[in-house]
């Protein structure tokens, strides 16, 4: 799904977000997108095996350890690691199955259509929540999106 109305409410709704292979290292790029996302209001439940806590909240080993309600599954792993990050995902009634930039495996992407899940390829949170919420165009980026109102999510 690529059309912004769904990415919209995709963003609006899920407030539960699993990031597969978040990492701990503050400079790479899955640490920067779910801390944004946590300072935007958003829930971050680490899913790495080789950590136990990351940004303060908890870290699991996979999907199916998380005792909570999961809505987005955030997957920032290789595009051949996803089928059974898919799986799991479908497993624990997740909304969304969400492949980060880069990451675009179809065959799974598929399987959790077929389950139930809506899926995005290939986009980045962090980038479509300050593209679709504002933001991003205050450091001259073109959103496509022109309007003569105040976001009423930003803080003025």
């Amino acid at each position: 799904m690529d059309d912004i109305n769904t990415l919209r409410r995709i963003l609006r709704e899920c407030r539960v977000l699993a990031v597969v292979g978040l990492s701990a290292d503050w400079f790479r790029p899955s640490y920067f997108a779910a801390k944004y996302m946590m300072e935007h209001g958003y829930r971050i439940i680490p899913v790495n095996p080789r950590y136990g806590e990351i940004l303060g909240e908890r870290c699991y080993k996979s999907l199916r350890e998380i005792p909570e309600k999961v809505d987005l599954v955030d997957v920032f792993r290789k595009t051949e690691d996803v089928p059974p990050i898919a799986d799991d995902a479908i497993a624990i009634g997740a909304k969304v199955l969400w492949q980060q930039l880069g990451v675009r495996n179809e065959a799974a992407a598929a399987r959790a259509r077929e389950a139930g899940l809506e899926t995005v390829m290939d986009r980045c949170v962090k980038i479509e929540h300050g593209r679709l919420f504002g933001g991003l165009n205050w450091v001259g980026v073109n959103t496509r999106i022109v309007s003569a109102k105040r976001p009423r999510w930003l803080a003025y």
